[in-house]
């Protein structure tokens, strides 16, 4: 009997062994129920195919078409993939709406005398409930904003908040995005489904009574959009605003993006694109510094004259007046008892 979802918060106590996505490798790329494994039971190329003859030429060649071709790769994958499993194995399987792709692969799996069920809805009924808690309802709980200029750690204290027990929703990481310019962790984003599903199962975890403590950002992080449910309570959420040493703020800021410093190219491309907000010149001395390794008066360049006038020209009129905290360096010592501080005022 097919398996229904009510709440995200149901996904980690589901009794099966494993999730399979089995629709083809672009739809389970954009994103999947997490955990999900995938095992297509068509192609990108053996769906476009399928989809071609059920709606030009005749439905019921479509279907045996199709019919073949998943008994096909399901094949492969049990002589693969699925080598391995036992006979007490238990896997849930979905497609996109919980129909033919799922209901196939399943059937053939309970003939080996697996214990395989489908998800009642697909991936549907999964995105449904992401879109739900990310569009159509309130926050869970509190958020207090980490904000604070350029180079002064937040993501470091979000992550020292984490360590000693606090909540947070790393949303620079769950984007695979820092925030700037500068900011790209890897060649792409994750899709924005795929930033909501992590976005969603991260405010699923969460405990009402306590608060959830977020890095301040605009609304969008690369190219990605923080959804409604989450922004507006960002931006209406107490903050706490880091202050530190230019110094420090610099040499942390080289720690922060080695990816830069170890790619000239690249950080040369980034530079090139701040031509337009500071003309030719003074980017052409920035160039400079960084082919001569300069980097951190690089850096000290960068938050005085591009980000920290940028950072005062945010409003920020909807929320609280800000909460300074003024912190002598940024060494982890420092950051750890600022995390044990920010906690123990929750009480």
């Amino acid at each position: 009997m097919p398996v229904t979802l009510t709440k995200l918060s149901d996904l980690a106590a589901l009794p099966f062994d494993e999730i399979i996505d089995v629709r083809s490798p672009a739809e389970y790329a954009e994103d999947q129920i997490p955990g999900a494994i995938s095992l297509p039971a068509l192609s990108n190329e053996e769906r476009a195919r399928v989809g071609t003859i059920y709606v030009q030429d005749d439905p019921f060649k479509a279907r045996k078409i199709g019919a073949a071709l998943v008994s096909r790769n399901v094949a492969t994958h049990l002589e693969g993939s699925l080598a391995d499993r036992e006979g007490g194995w238990k896997p849930l399987v979905y497609c996109w709406r919980g129909g033919q792709r799922s209901g196939s692969v399943a059937i053939i799996l309970k003939q080996i005398g697996w214990r395989a069920d489908t998800v009642d809805g697909g991936y549907q009924s999964y995105r449904r409930m992401v879109a739900k808690a990310l569009y159509d309802s309130d926050m869970p709980c509190p958020i207090v904003v980490i904000d604070g200029g350029t180079g002064t750690a937040k993501t470091r204290l979000l992550h020292h908040i984490a360590d000693q027990g606090g909540q947070t929703l790393d949303l620079e990481a769950m984007a695979e995005h820092r925030g700037s310019l500068f900011g790209p962790l890897g060649d792409t984003q994750p899709s924005q489904k795929a930033f909501e599903s992590r976005l969603a199962m991260g405010m699923a975890k969460l405990t009402p009574e306590r608060p959830v403590y977020v890095e301040a950002e605009s609304s969008k992080i690369g190219r990605l959009i923080i959804p409604p449910t989450l922004w507006q309570a960002m931006i209406q959420a107490p903050n706490l605003r880091i202050t530190a040493p230019l110094k420090d703020r610099a040499a942390h800021t080289l720690t922060a993006y080695p990816d830069m410093l170890e790619n000239g190219d690249k950080l040369d491309a980034v530079l090139e694109q701040m031509t337009r907000y500071h003309g030719h010149g003074l980017v052409a001395d920035w160039r400079t510094l960084a082919a001569e390794g300069n980097y951190h008066a690089l850096a000290t360049q960068l938050i005085e004259t591009h980000y920290d006038p940028r950072y005062t020209r945010i409003s920020r009129a909807q929320a609280p007046e800000a909460q300074p905290i003024d912190l002598p360096d940024l060494s982890e010592e420092t950051l750890a008892t600022t995390a044990a501080t920010i906690i123990a005022s929750e009480q």
